[in-house]
């Protein structure tokens, strides 16, 4: 019996303690969740409830429950749609560029050859530019008459322009400029993968008689594909919700050409004044972007 009841203070103690310390921990979470409440989710949800209502900068104290009414109107906006699909044509081509380039980057990157290390740091200058700073430069590189690419041009007596003005050079100087911007840091990121990777696996590999080819295919990407996952993730939502490169490089023109999802909102909530239509089109924005991480992570658990 003593026996009995010594091991029963025992489970007790330590259950109290159990208690004790998953209620600390509780504690120390609580300020983080709180703010993260604060910034994300209220905002979030907020959002949401205003894109079943018709609301106006210019009356923000009358708000209209209207369903889904702004739904359907978006679904036969062709405004919209062009948005879309520019939206979703600038992210893959974007992201696939800088995924295939930051790789080959990556290769060159992690060899050990005199000046790499330079060369390093140098190829990050991109990504470290402030945005603003990077669209001066683009917009300066294509001004005619003394802008360098127009220059060029000229040298072969080919016709010059304002590339931002020109609805057929426009977007694919938007996704240059994602592309140019992106690459140094998916080459960062693969290449850190890439050292971590085990030398034993490329001489086992080398042992079987595999070439540079195969071990690169059956070593080296299987191994960095989980970051390589997190990286193409994290730039899907960043590119498919940048605003800053469009809007201060085209504001979306010419002609419609290159915009996207995230200047149509702006537009549509602080020029058009139409609120709740913006917020509708930011709860379409906040499911597809929720679908692909959901889809895409799945995938990649299921190689």
């Amino acid at each position: 019996m003593a026996t009995s009841s010594g091991t029963g203070s025992r489970y007790a103690a330590e259950f109290k303690s159990f208690v004790k310390e998953t209620w600390l921990g509780y504690a120390f979470m609580l300020p983080a969740s709180v703010l993260l409440g604060l910034i994300v989710i209220y905002p979030t949800l907020r959002g949401v409830h205003i894109s079943f209502f018709e609301m106006s900068l210019l009356q923000p104290g009358q708000e209209t429950f209207v369903a889904f009414q702004n739904f359907a109107a978006m679904a036969s906006d062709p405004k919209f749609w062009n948005a879309f699909g520019n939206s979703i044509l600038l992210t893959g081509v974007a992201v696939a560029l800088q995924y295939l380039l930051g790789l080959g980057l990556a290769l060159a990157l992690k060899e050990k050859v005199p000046g790499v290390a330079l060369f390093r740091s140098a190829s990050m200058i991109t990504w470290v530019l402030p945005v603003v700073v990077m669209v001066i430069i683009f917009r300066f590189m294509v001004q005619p008459g003394y802008g360098f690419l127009n220059i060029v041009l000229g040298w072969f007596n080919l016709p010059t322009s304002y590339w931002f003005g020109d609805p057929t050079t426009a977007f694919p100087l938007v996704v240059t400029m994602h592309v140019w911007r992106n690459v140094p840091f998916f080459a960062i990121a693969l290449m850190a993968a890439m050292q971590s990777i085990p030398e034993s696996l490329y001489e086992a590999a080398e042992m079987d008689g595999a070439g540079s080819l195969a071990k690169f295919r059956y070593v080296t990407l299987p191994q960095i594909s989980y970051v390589s996952m997190i990286m193409i993730v994290l730039h899907v939502i960043y590119t498919f919700n940048n605003f800053d490169i469009v809007f201060l490089s085209t504001g979306g023109g010419p002609l419609g050409s290159t915009e996207v999802l995230a200047t149509y909102v702006y537009k549509q909530a602080f020029q058009s004044y139409a609120l709740g239509y913006a917020a509708s089109v930011g709860v379409v924005m906040l499911v597809l972007l929720l679908a692909f991480t959901v889809v895409y992570v799945k995938l990649e658990d299921t190689e």
